[in-house]
């Protein structure tokens, strides 16, 4: 009974053996079945993943591209803008330069005016004035006069005396 024992060491008999080959059958049909049941829709689902994250992935470069070319559009047209505006600045400064050019003018002018307007008043002034004091030295000096006279001449002489002015006189200076 050794012998026979030994024969079968690990119970490999046709029964064992058989259902060996029907167990590796059945998993292989069961791993058919789970593959094409969960590992299919589960390699789709990864390779969705995958496309859509390769999809952003260009989507992020297009628009990193596009930014990058908007950036420079940008820039160029902020130094556009920049020496538009200094222009703008130096049109201005232009401007306000003869502005102050024809303003200093015009306040040169003004003052010219005053000035010779000034010069007027106070010539037609010293003119009054002077006429004021003729008047006022012919008024000063008929009352000298007047008493002088009155003083030593008598009313015949005074007469006189007027008569001659006024033929020296004459008409012209009344009429003047």
């Amino acid at each position: 009974m050794l012998l026979l024992d030994q024969t079968f060491l690990f119970n490999l008999d046709a029964q064992l053996v058989f259902d060996a080959i029907l167990l590796a059958v059945a998993v292989f049909f069961l791993f058919l079945l789970m593959s094409y049941l969960l590992f299919n829709p589960a390699r789709k689902l990864l390779k969705d993943r995958q496309d859509r994250i390769e999809g952003d992935i260009n989507t992020a470069r297009e628009d990193k591209e596009s930014a990058a070319a908007l950036k420079a559009e940008y820039e160029a047209k902020l130094k556009e803008v920049d020496k538009e505006a200094e222009a703008i600045l130096s049109e201005a400064r232009q401007k306000a330069m003869k502005n102050e050019a024809r303003i200093v003018e015009e306040a040169k002018e003004e003052a010219a005016r005053i000035i010779k307007q000034a010069k007027e008043e106070a010539e037609l002034e010293k003119k009054h004035a002077m006429d004021d004091m003729k008047q006022e030295m012919i008024t000063i000096a008929s009352m000298m006069a007047q008493k002088v006279v009155a003083a030593s001449i008598n009313p015949q002489i005074q007469s006189t005396l007027v008569d001659e002015t006024l033929r020296e006189m004459g008409e012209s200076t009344w009429l003047s």
